[in-house]
C-alpha cells in the first residue's frame, strides 16, 4: 500500500484513527501547513502525533492545536523547534469561511485526519465532523469484530 500511495504523488505519514472512530466525517479539505525547517524534517521521519488535536478558526485562519511534532534529532539546542505549539493551516479564504459558517450554525467541529507529503510539501487533510453517539461507536466496534471473524473463518476454510 505504501508504494501505491507514493505512485499517486504523496506519502502518507500518519492517519488519525481516533477521529474516524469518534466522529462522523461530513466534508474534508486538503490544507498546507506553516512549519519551520526542523519540523518538516521531523514530520518526514514520522515523529508526529495527533493526540487530542483539533482545529480552531480565529481571525480567519485555521489554527491546529494539540498536534505534537517531536524535536528533530539532529537539530541541536539552538535550531530546534518547540514540540507542541499552535500551527497554522493554509487554505483558501472562501473555504475557511464555509467551514466557519457550518461550525457555528450546526454544532460541528473541525478535526485533522491525515498528514502526508505531496511533492515536497507537508499537507494535512482536515474534516468537518459531527461527534458520534455512544451507540454508534458500539455498532462500529461490533461491525469491525464481525468482519474480522468472517475473514478469519474464510482463511481457515481455505486451508
Amino acid at each position: 500500500m505504501a508504494k501505491e500511495e507514493e505512485k499517486k504523488g504523496f506519502k502518507l505519514i500518519q492517519k488519525n484513527k481516533k477521529a474516524y472512530f469518534n466522529y462522523e466525517i461530513i466534508e474534508d479539505l486538503e490544507c498546507g501547513m506553516s512549519l519551520v525547517g526542523t519540523e518538516v524534517k521531523s514530520v518526514r521521519d514520522g515523529r508526529c502525533s495527533f493526540g487530542d488535536s483539533y482545529i480552531n478558526i480565529k481571525n480567519g485562519q485555521l489554527q491546529l492545536i494539540g498536534f505534537t511534532i517531536q524535536p528533530y534529532s539532529h537539530g541541536g539546542k539552538v535550531f530546534n523547534h518547540v514540540g507542541d505549539r499552535v500551527r497554522y493551516l493554509l487554505a483558501h479564504k472562501e473555504e475557511i469561511k464555509k467551514f466557519a459558517r457550518k461550525v457555528d450554525s450546526k454544532g460541528m467541529t473541525i478535526v485533522p485526519l491525515e498528514i502526508y507529503i505531496k511533492g515536497n510539501l507537508v499537507k494535512m487533510k482536515i474534516a468537518l465532523a459531527r461527534g458520534k453517539a455512544t451507540y454508534d461507536k458500539k455498532a462500529a466496534i461490533k461491525e469491525r469484530d464481525l468482519k474480522r471473524e468472517a475473514g478469519r473463518e474464510l482463511r481457515n476454510m481455505n486451508y
